[in-house]
């Protein structure tokens, strides 16, 4: 089973993340969880550019789909493949709302992930107001990077949005406490 989490910063993906791989794991299933940008060199470039300052929009996607297909190749499809579980913080349609306010066809960059990436059996997407998202983001003790701009914000969570009436896609409300989110996502996956 293939599981993405995504929205905006500050919903709590990485946190639901763990928390679903904890309980699978409690199942007997075997769980992969990476996240993206991963930590391979293309990756690590991207997270650099969070704090020192964004990469030119073309090279920004460029590095993006470099390092989703080598995390395709190397990770997502043999897990897959070996009958994981594999649940990802994050994949190409991060790309197609963050890489979309800069200017880029959200549309265009699905096509593009698709022709190598699998599409998931299941998307959550974690959705918050982008005041609330910016105050769980100081209240964890970081600083608004580059990719958290509140105009840019707004606009990442309608492009998130767009795709509610994606079959494979569940929208869930992440102003709850942590446990009614869980659920929530353990509910839409019984």
């Amino acid at each position: 089973m293939f599981i993405v989490l995504e929205g905006i910063d500050g919903t709590g993906k990485s946190t639901q993340s763990r928390l679903l791989a904890e309980w699978f794991g409690q199942q007997g299933r075997e769980v992969v969880t990476s996240r993206e940008p991963t930590d391979g060199p293309w990756g690590r470039k991207l997270r650099e550019s969070a704090s020192t300052g964004r990469l030119s929009a073309e090279d920004e996607l460029e590095y993006f789909l470099k390092d989703r297909k080598q995390h395709v190749d190397e990770l997502i499809q043999p897990s897959l493949e070996a009958g994981k579980v594999v649940i990802l913080d994050r994949y190409y349609f991060s790309t197609m709302a963050y890489q979309g306010v800069r200017g880029f066809d959200p549309t265009e960059i699905r096509r593009k992930n698709e022709t190598f990436a699998p599409v998931p059996d299941h998307l959550f997407i974690l959705d918050l107001d982008v005041d609330r998202a910016l105050d769980r983001i100081g209240s964890r003790g970081d600083a608004a990077n580059e990719f958290e701009r509140r105009d840019a914000l707004q606009k990442c969570r309608d492009i998130f949005l767009s795709l509610k009436d994606e079959p494979f896609a569940h929208v869930i409300d992440s102003r709850r406490d942590l446990e009614e989110v869980q659920e929530a996502i353990r509910a839409e996956l019984a």
